[in-house]
């Protein structure tokens, strides 16, 4: 029944006047990126495309803070249709925020820095670029003007360096995220990952019991 209800209100959206009007489905449609099935996910991140495609739209706080978090556990989705449609959904997510908002949402962006650093080097060249793009406004929120030069420039083995040495604080943080991406399906995202780590694990010299706490915790 859902699945028949998003693909009518996908049909739907595709009218600019009725798409306005559907607008204020947003913050229910996004419980639903959350769900287990992937075709409902896959229609419903389609259908927030086209709601929200409009570029004078701003989303209000608690609705991009909402979309930020459903969105960034589908850049790793088995559906490359859903990676690509959720990474571009969230940079316009990043894009549309009004102005008041985009200090909330910093913290929430900056957990999509490395996911969307390995991405960068997915195999689905669509996928790639549109992780490229979601990177630039990532660090361009979270005002590392560092890592917006190496993306624009294109130097992403320089990336991993830059953003450990001054987010010292967050190695372990990062360090556990990227564990998952050594077991990608991907070679490429599987290299990336197996340079990451060894990169922080060096970092992390010092801290030989939480460094194992988090190897024992995967």
């Amino acid at each position: 029944m859902r699945r028949q209800v998003l693909r009518g209100l996908v049909v739907l959206s595709q009218d600019a006047v009725m798409a306005k009007r559907m607008r204020s489905l947003t913050q229910s449609l996004v419980q639903l990126l959350w769900d287990a099935d992937v075709e409902l996910v896959r229609m419903t991140v389609a259908l927030l495309g086209f709601l929200l495609s409009d570029k004078d739209i701003r989303l209000s706080s608690p609705t991009a803070l909402q979309l930020a978090e459903a969105l960034q556990p589908l850049f790793d989705n088995a559906d490359s249709s859903v990676q690509l449609s959720s990474i571009l959904l969230f940079r316009g997510v990043m894009l549309m925020v009004e102005k008041e908002g985009k200090k909330p949402l910093k913290p929430h962006v900056r957990q999509s820095l490395l996911p969307l650093f390995f991405h960068c080097h997915d195999e689905n060249q669509r996928v790639a670029e549109a992780s490229g793009e979601a990177l630039l406004c990532v660090a361009g929120l979270v005002k590392r003007r560092d890592l917006e030069k190496i993306v624009k420039k294109k130097e992403l083995w320089r990336f991993s360096e830059c953003l450990l040495e001054k987010e010292r604080s967050r190695v372990a943080e990062y360090l556990r995220q990227a564990l998952p991406y050594l077991e990608s399906p991907q070679e490429p995202l599987r290299e990336a990952a197996v340079r990451f780590t060894g990169m922080a694990g060096r970092y992390m010299q010092g801290q030989p019991e939480e460094l194992q706490d988090i190897m024992d915790s995967e």
